[in-house]
Formats: C-alpha cells, sequence, structure tokens
C-alpha cells in the first residue's frame, strides 16, 4: 500500500503534459471507381480530446495527401462523431466531371432539358 502511495505522490509531482490537437487520419476500402471517374474510400478520423474535426480541415489535409490541386472537389459526407471519430469520404478528380455527373442520367438516356410551359402547350 505504501508502494502505490509513493507512485501517487511521484506521478503527481511530474509536470503533466498539455493534450494538443492531435488528429489522425486512416483509409481504408479504397477504390478507384472509373465509371464515374473518382477515387472513394471510407475514411477514419481519430481526434483526442477534440470533440470534433470540421469538414473544411478534412478536405485541406486530403487535398494536401492525394494530391489534389482544388479542394472543392473533394467530398466529405456522412460522418458520425463516435468516440473514435467519423467516416466516409470520396475525392473527385476534377471539378468538371463533378458537375458533369449530375446530367449524367439524362446524357444516356438522351433526354433533352424542357422548359415547364413547353408541356403544357402539347
Amino acid at each position: 500500500m505504501a508502494a502505490l502511495l509513493r507512485l501517487a505522490a511521484a506521478q503527481s509531482a511530474l509536470p503533466r503534459r498539455t493534450l494538443t490537437p492531435h488528429r489522425r487520419l486512416r483509409t481504408c476500402k479504397f477504390m478507384t471507381n472509373r465509371l464515374l471517374s473518382r477515387k472513394q474510400f471510407v475514411l477514419e478520423v481519430i481526434h483526442p480530446g477534440r470533440p470534433n474535426v470540421s469538414k473544411a480541415e478534412l478536405k485541406e489535409r486530403l487535398a494536401k495527401i492525394y494530391e489534389v490541386k482544388d479542394p472543392d472537389c473533394i467530398f466529405v459526407f456522412k460522418f458520425r462523431t463516435n468516440f473514435e471519430g467519423g467516416k466516409s469520404t470520396k475525392v473527385e478528380k476534377s471539378r468538371k466531371q463533378m458537375k458533369e455527373r449530375k446530367n449524367r442520367a439524362k446524357k444516356i438516356l438522351g433526354v433533352k432539358k424542357t422548359k415547364a410551359g413547353d408541356a403544357k402547350k402539347k
């Protein structure tokens, strides 16, 4: 018992380390989706001592890691803050391909964009 008390007294005399805002990114299930022209993966963020990490900060770090010129091409979504952090993101290759994807179904089906007034004239 005396040894435990001496150990506790010695530990309390040591200066405490301040917790730095340490963040670690871990990727898994990395996949190159050639059909949608993008790279996608699951992202695990470990952030001890912080409630969560902002999406803008994650975009900047991912752009630096994966050498993406424009951080606006990176989409970070579906984060759930657990004890270890959030998960799930994807990286688009270019902004043009990102915008083109919206109308991809219309291009494949051959449907033209029409105005609402044209439907009533028939």
